[in-house]
Parts: C-alpha cells; structure tokens; sequence
C-alpha cells in the first residue's frame, strides 16, 4: 500500500495551495484518513480528519477555518485545501491511514514540503 503526496511548494504569506494524496490501496474508501505535519525541529502534528464516507471532517484549532480537507473515494485520492497560508504552516505535509480510533499516523506517505515565506 502506498499513499502520495503532491502539490506543495513555496507560497506568499495569505496565499493557497491544494494538495493532493493518491492511495495504492484498493479499500481506500473503507478508511478515515488524516492530514499530519512536521515543521523543522518538531514533532508530529495532527491537522485534519476525515471518515470514510466524508460526513466528519475535523481540525486542528490552528487551522480551522482556513483548511478544508475533502475525498474522492472514486479516484482513490484525498485532498487538503489550505488557504490563508502563514508562515507558521510551513512544514512537510502527510497523508495517513490513522491507527484505529486515534489521529495518530499509521501508514504514511513520504510528505510533500509547504514553505510560506516573503
């Protein structure tokens, strides 16, 4: 099972970027997936949920508001809308297959890096 990430890149303080994250695996739409990321120097942090059929989606206080996270199970991909960019939100981006019944990353893909910077 492999999960990719892509999408990320350098961006203006108040911009936007979309990402994106394909799935390998065929029972994609059976899961609740989870946004995660890591800024230089820290640990892992939770952003945003998603069941498996869409109709919960949660969020970190720090990005509520300006995140939106949705799915596609038809084409295996999730998606993470992020607007309002701060320089706070730079950081290597994960999708993840959580470990039941937690926000913590199971299976996780290889990142794809956000910078937000003038």
């Amino acid at each position: 099972v492999q999960l990719l990430e892509s999408g990320g890149g350098l961006v203006q303080p108040g911009g936007s970027l979309r990402l994106s994250c394909v799935s390998s695996e065929s029972t994609f739409s059976n899961f609740r997936m989870i946004w995660v990321r890591q800024a230089p120097g820290k640990g892992l942090e939770w952003v945003a949920s998603i069941d498996s059929d869409s109709e919960v989606k949660s969020y970190a206080d720090s990005v509520k508001g300006r995140f939106t996270t949705s799915r596609d199970n038809a084409k295996n991909t999730l998606y993470l809308q992020m607007n309002g960019l701060k320089p706070e939100d730079t950081a290597m981006y994960y999708c993840a297959k959580p470990l039941l019944g937690t926000n913590l990353p199971g299976l996780k893909g290889q990142g794809t890096q956000v910078t937000v910077s003038s």
